[in-house]
């Protein structure tokens, strides 16, 4: 079903799917990750910072980057809002195009347990008045997928993105996500974001991260924050036509589940045959990352590697 003259939809057990029409056939090649091991979060955060700077030494223009949520990229989130109370890298921050990458709804825009208001938290205002543009995935809207639309429509405008700054969440039966893409959500290479029914497993994971990192958190926001009935999340293609994907893994400590799931991810291969490892990525979203031919995966000796 085409909704626009952009875009697809699709679909599958009530996960709702959008595609560019312009779709390419992606070559679905194992890359495998290598792990790099680093002492301190905040070493994580100086590497991921440096991947920005090679990436802007590397292209002229607008630099564009998806924005990590919760605990993992609280590190380079802090040394960006230092570098924005200066005038050091004002050249760089004037050339970010700022996207989030996934998100609870409905749930107001100003609720604690949204991944934008942690933002703000961390980056501080300097940071937010000196890039050039910041888009989040709105949440307080009654046509989520119109606005979903919009947010695409301006991130495939600019080019996609330059880094994809990513997590690792853990699922049971020793799976994982990535952005939210869910276990058994349908998720395929040429969906470039999703709308997912939520689930108690991510909820409660989103609440716990959010008190984990560090934020103020009221009863009413956790309460408006546990009535949400869905999950906006890139999808995919997001993923895999990023050109940089920068993955930190930094709590396990507070989410030892992810000693499993990380290693899982890590020491699967997939499957040659397409649609043997189409069924491993639809129960295990991990495992996406093993495609794309540009990744760099920072985690902390916690994770037993």
């Amino acid at each position: 079903m085409t909704i626009n003259s952009k875009f697809t939809r699709y679909e599958d057990n009530n996960n709702v799917w959008l595609s560019q029409n312009n779709e390419q056939e992606f070559n679905f090649t194992d890359h495998g990750i290598t792990p790099t091991v680093l002492s301190t979060e905040a070493e994580v955060g100086q590497a991921m910072l440096n991947e920005l700077y090679s990436t802007a030494k590397s292209k002229e223009g607008d630099i564009n980057i998806a924005l990590l949520g919760g605990r993992g990229a609280q590190e380079l989130h802090r040394l960006l809002g230092e570098l924005a109370k200066s005038s050091e890298q004002d050249e760089l921050l004037g050339r970010l195009n700022v996207f989030t990458q996934d998100a609870l709804a409905p749930l107001s825009m100003d609720n604690s347990f949204s991944f934008v208001r942690d933002f703000e938290r961390i980056l501080g205002d300097a940071f937010f008045k000196k890039i050039k543009s910041f888009t989040p995935m709105q949440t307080d809207t009654k046509d989520i997928e119109s606005a979903l639309i919009e947010y695409l429509t301006k991130l495939e405008g600019l080019g996609g993105l330059d880094i994809f700054f990513i997590g690792h969440g853990p699922e049971e039966n020793q799976a994982s996500h990535l952005a939210y893409i869910k276990p058994f959500s349908g998720a395929q290479s040429h969906h470039i974001a999703g709308i997912i029914p939520i689930s108690s497993t991510i909820l409660e994971h989103h609440i716990s991260k959010f008190k984990a990192g560090g934020s103020i958190v009221s009863e009413s926001d956790e309460k408006e924050c546990r009535s949400a009935e869905y999950i906006l999340t890139l999808g995919p293609a997001a993923i895999l036509q990023a050109k940089k994907i920068v993955q930190s893994v930094v709590d396990a400590d507070s989410a030892p589940a992810k000693v499993k799931t990380y290693a899982n991810v890590l020491n699967t291969k997939l499957n040659s045959d397409k649609e043997e490892a189409a069924q491993q990525l639809n129960s295990n979203p991990g495992l996406w990352i093993r495609l794309h031919p540009n990744t760099k995966s920072f985690v902390l000796p916690n994770l037993g590697l």
